[in-house]
């Protein structure tokens, strides 16, 4: 069957006249056709002719969908019948014959003809006019409402392809919108201004299962309006009430809505001048929202009072709401209850220092638990009472103030807190010193309001050291404070609850007037060896002060302030005033043959300002550096060196360098190449190879080189030199056992093994295979890991026999040779091993006869050499043919 082919018909409008008119197409093959028509062509319409091979084709026929609104003429014309719909079907396939005289010529040829869609169906809403309620303050852009149309037209085009548009809203006070309309879904929801000026309609407030019938109306009215004197029926403001409060009650969007909107859509998405559209009404009536949240609620700790209390309330807009109360924040205590009609009850006393502030969730449900309004959070802030009295931070406060320090210095801060609300006056903290001992006229300190001490005047230490202070920190008040008595009487009558005593102690501490003497400014000359051990006291030194003992004044550091080069030496002390040089670093006298040290006396504490130190704190001490015959120094204290095996002899490994401190002339010696593999020149220390390297013979070689000084061997020194080899492709893997046996009447596998000296990657995984790369009819070899592989003989022996057979083992690096195994097959014993006959006695011949075999033995072999000579001249290519008895 031919693959159908596409052809587009030039269209062209059949026109009719009185006296009839031709028709007039394009003439295309009698093959399968595909046609795009647009909906609504005006009707006859010529579609294309049919150009028929076969003579003699008088007629046409059409079958299938389609064939009353598609023509045929006996001349092949086809022709529109009818005016085509989208909306109806979009597309029709119809079977076309060709006649001759009735009977089927050519064909059937399928006609298929897709209907294009064009904009001709305006949008239209699934309904004229729709009615909504809403609640007043609802969010803005959270649907309340949605307004859905639909378009005949092709969905997958711009046809159908719909915009919603608010068109107007009515009422429109002050031209501000409080609706909005989403353009690609149609939801309607409140604007920012609808949130916050949408109102409902004013009501009157009935409690939960209260009667709202005209008889409770009245006696509300009358508790706002008394009027006895009028009946309700004549008194207008009451009509006007009832009026309103029934047309509340009875509200009809539709009949009486408080906003009407008018939606638009538009098909083309709304971008065209030639959309089609259509429209509805939204009406909107507005009811009031009684689920108001009334916090944040505020309320004071230890609140006085029975419990529980009601604290706040709120309404649910479905009157039979049941309320239930959950706690945000999952805590042990939890004291707030809600009752049936809304009102939330707090149950006991609150302690804002336990917990500032409360989250309450608030539910309201219906009989099955489901939600009738959004969950409501409510904020429960937890104010603040002064029950909390000051704390001092220490329980006794130390300060020091140096002698002699101007009026008005500060002495310290002292530190108390209120665990009160910080930043509000229950915890504005207030100071008094209330006494001082010892005391003194005037008094000797002052404290600000925020606990400050200082100085009202210069202190000597020889008048007091030690001043002790008694500081009263109090707070405004308690809760009883502005209902029993002024402040100050309440201090004292309550002092635990509005004050704390604090404990200050001032030390007065010497000012450092006097300098630190030496007993003596030189302390001569000392001489050292240069190998004296570190730590070694070279000399002591002494110095004193005449401040007051025990205080930072008199206390004397020691420091080395020159001739100390490279810090050799350092002066360790415990402050008392003795000193003690010692040796802080190896001396060397190739560095440094003389020091000269300069060492001063100094206190921690600064002088008395106008005082400096001078020469009495200053002392001097000579040290000589003499010279030690030292032994050589290696420049490295351990070498380590990695050379590959394969390193050509007579190459350097290392040099080895070392000197002697007293430049003397040194030689070399070696110990430890128990291989005599290497050799080294005593006088460079360089060390060479003699001998070829094995790495599978000795991997690390630790050597031991010694330096010693030519002329005194005595003075030498050690260092350890180690050699590591490194590993070089230099051996192939070999088999552990070339000869293995299988039994004739049970054959098994055989397991062959192999080994490389070498380390990784130069040694396994190895690679096993049957020599000359050709593939075996009798033996397969399969590896079995990195070392192993088995031997399989495929076809079942019938006769014991020894095969020899050459594999090939590579290692991991590709090298290899082709090694032979041995393998038996052979008659076993129970055991499993080859059986082997007994030795059967031989003949013995006489000289004679032994003779005539050996002659005959060799005329034998000359034969054999004469074959072979003649064997040697033909193609080498047929002896690489030739496959071994263990291949063949």
């Amino acid at each position: 069957m031919m693959t159908p082919k596409v052809h587009l018909c030039f269209l062209a409008l059949l026109l009719h006249s009185a006296a009839g008119s031709g028709l007039d197409g394009k003439k295309v093959p009698f093959e399968n056709l595909q046609l795009d028509v647009q909906e609504g062509t005006p009707v006859p319409h010529v579609l294309c002719q049919f150009q028929v091979n076969q003579p003699g084709v008088n007629a046409f026929r059409l079958n299938g969908e389609g064939s009353d609104v598609v023509k045929i003429s006996a001349d092949g014309w086809l022709y529109l019948d009818k005016t085509l719909d989208w909306s109806i079907n979009d597309n029709y396939i119809i079977a076309v014959e060709a006649l001759v005289d009735d009977e089927v010529a050519e064909g059937p040829i399928f006609v298929t003809i897709n209907v294009l869609d064009v904009n001709n169906h305006a949008p239209y809403f699934n309904q004229s006019y729709y009615t909504v309620l809403v609640r007043e303050n609802a969010p803005a852009g959270v649907p309340f409402t949605r307004v859905f149309a639909s378009d005949q037209d092709n969905p997958a085009t711009p046809n159908a392809q719909l915009m919603y548009s608010l068109v107007s809203q009515i009422p429109n006070k002050q031209n501000t919108l409080l609706f909005q309309v989403d353009p690609n879904t149609g939801e309607i929801s409140t604007t920012e201004q609808g949130e916050q000026l949408l109102d409902a309609r004013q009501k009157i407030l009935f409690a939960r299962g209260e009667d709202r019938s005209v008889d409770a109306l009245k006696e509300k009215f009358n508790h706002y309006c008394p009027s006895p004197n009028i009946p309700y029926e004549q008194n207008p403001f009451f009509t006007c009430v009832e009026k309103a409060e029934m047309r509340r009650t009875n509200l009809d969007p539709l009949e009486d809505p408080d906003y009407t909107l008018i939606v638009k859509v538009y098909d083309m998405g709304g971008e065209s001048d030639t959309a089609l559209s259509g429209n509805t009404r939204v009406h909107i009536a507005v009811q009031p929202n009684l689920w108001v949240n009334p916090g944040p609620i505020t309320i004071q700790e230890h609140l006085e009072g029975s419990y529980p209390q009601v604290i706040a309330e709120v309404q649910s807009n479905e009157p039979s709401a049941i309320y239930r109360l959950v706690q945000k924040e999952r805590e042990l205590r939890f004291p707030f209850q809600i009752n049936a009609d809304g009102q939330i009850l707090l149950t006991e006393e609150l302690d804002r220092e336990e917990k500032d502030m409360y989250i309450l969730v608030v539910m309201a449900e219906d009989a099955y638990e489901n939600q009738v309004d959004a969950p409501m959070e409510i904020q429960i802030v937890v104010e603040d009472v002064n029950d909390n009295a000051p704390v001092c931070e220490n329980e006794e406060s130390v300060f020091e103030l140096q002698e002699d320090e101007p009026a008005s210095s500060l002495v310290g801060q002292l530190s108390a807190h209120d665990s009160d609300e910080e930043g509000t006056l229950n915890s504005l903290l207030s100071y008094t010193i209330m006494s001082q001992q010892p005391s003194t006229s005037p008094d000797a300190f002052t404290v600000d309001s925020a606990g400050r001490i200082q100085a009202l005047r210069s202190l000597r230490r020889r008048d007091h050291q030690v001043y002790t202070l008694d500081v009263r920190v109090n707070d405004p008040g308690n809760k009883c404070a502005d209902r029993w008595a002024p402040v100050n009487l309440l201090i004292a009558f309550f002092p635990s609850v509005y004050s704390v005593v604090c404990k200050v102690v001032v030390k007065i501490i010497d000012v450092n007037n006097e300098l630190p003497v030496f007993e003596k400014n030189d302390y001569g000359s000392y001489t050292l060896p240069e190998d004296a051990d570190v730590g070694q006291t070279v000399l002591s030194i002494s110095a004193s002060d005449d401040d007051d003992p025990d205080s930072g004044s008199s206390f004397i550091e020691f420091h080395i302030s020159a001739g100390n080069d490279d810090g050799v030496f350092n002066v360790e002390t415990d402050g008392s005033g003795v000193g003690h040089v010692v040796i802080a670093k190896p001396l060397d006298f190739e560095t440094s043959t003389s020091y000269k040290l300069k060492i001063d006396a100094r206190n921690p504490e600064p002088l008395m300002t106008g005082l400096n130190y001078g020469a009495e704190s200053t002392a001097f001490a000579s040290v000589t550096v003499t010279d030690v015959d030292e032994v050589p120094e290696f420049s490295m204290d351990v070498l380590d060196v990695a050379v590959p095996e394969n390193i050509t002899k007579g190459s350097v490994l290392v040099h080895v360098q070392a000197k002697d401190p007293e430049g003397k002339e040194i030689r070399f010696t070696m110990e430890g190449d128990a291989k005599g593999w290497l050799q080294l020149d005593a006088a460079t220390g360089q060390i060479t190879t003699k001998e070829k390297l094995d790495r599978e013979t000795l991997e690390t070689l630790e050597l031991t080189v010694t330096a010693y000084e030519k002329d005194n061997p005595e003075k030498f020194a050690e260092r350890v030199v180690s050699v590591r080899l490194l590993d070089v492709n230099d051996n192939i893997p070999k088999l552990k056992e070339t000869y293995a046996f299988m039994c004739l009447k049970k054959v098994e596998p055989v397991i062959i093994r192999a080994q490389d000296a070498d380390s990784p990657p130069f040694s396994q995984p190895f690679t096993f295979t049957l020599a000359y790369g050709k593939k075996s009819h009798n033996w397969e070899l399969k590896t079995i890991d990195g070392t192993t592989a088995k031997l399989i003989l495929k076809k079942t022996p019938t006769e014991e026999r020894t095969f020899s057979l050459p594999i090939n083992i590579k290692d991991n690096a590709g090298m290899g040779v082709t090694q032979s195994v041995e393998v038996q097959v052979c008659t076993c014993t129970e055991l499993g091993y080859c059986y082997v006959a007994p030795a059967e006695h031989g003949y013995k011949f006489g000289m004679g006869a032994t003779i005539g075999l050996i002659a005959g033995v060799l005329v034998f072999c000359g034969l054999i050499l004469v074959c072979a000579a003649k064997r040697s001249t033909k193609d080498k290519k047929n002896d690489e043919e030739v496959e071994t008895d263990a291949l063949m």
